[in-house]
């Protein structure tokens, strides 16, 4: 069963450990409401000792943002990307479900996954410059970080141009630190 997306999700968390009932907190917020999403997040946080997770959840709750889920389905999220990533990020999931039909695309985090059962194997997210693919394996991504040694290479990801080529060897490639991150489950 997924997990509930909802910010409503977060309430009982948040009277049980602040002490308040909801409607305390609706009311603080219509006190701040003019201010910026930060000064909100950090008002909660200074003054009534807030997580970050449950802050957000408050504040995106009040400006009429009642879920953090904001694709259904991959489709979904293509279509709300650049169309030469979409085009990328397509070629690459082909590629490695190519050799792992197996694997389940879904979307987790508002992002592109591949899982296998409970887990989750490899994910993409894009941003205006680039694409960064992540083995979830950190010791899959040490292993093929040099095989990308042309691209930035951050803790958890790996940077690719929005066009990247995925030609034959970059397939195998990806093929590899899946197979590799497979076998790290077992």
């Amino acid at each position: 069963m997924p997990k509930d997306s909802s910010r409503e999700s977060h309430f009982p968390a948040i009277e049980k450990k602040y002490g308040e009932k909801m409607a305390y907190w609706f009311k603080v917020m219509a006190k701040i409401k003019d201010k910026k999403y930060p000064e909100q997040i950090a008002h909660l946080k200074e003054n009534y000792g807030f997580s970050q997770a449950h802050a957000n959840a408050l504040v995106m709750y009040s400006r009429g943002s009642v879920s953090s889920k904001r694709f259904e389905t991959p489709a979904d999220y293509f279509k709300s990307i650049d169309p030469q990533q979409a085009k990328t990020v397509k070629a690459i999931f082909k590629a490695i479900k190519a050799k792992h039909p197996d694997l389940e695309l879904v979307i987790a985090w508002n992002q592109p996954m591949l899982k296998k059962d409970a887990h989750y194997i490899f994910g993409v997210s894009t941003s205006k410059d680039h694409i960064s693919i992540a083995p979830w394996n950190q010791d899959v991504l040490a292993t093929y970080s040099p095989k990308f040694a042309e691209y930035k290479i951050l803790k958890k990801i790996i940077q690719l141009p929005n066009d990247w080529d995925v030609h034959a060897s970059n397939a195998k490639l990806l093929q590899g630190m899946i197979t590799a991150s497979l076998k790290a489950l077992k």
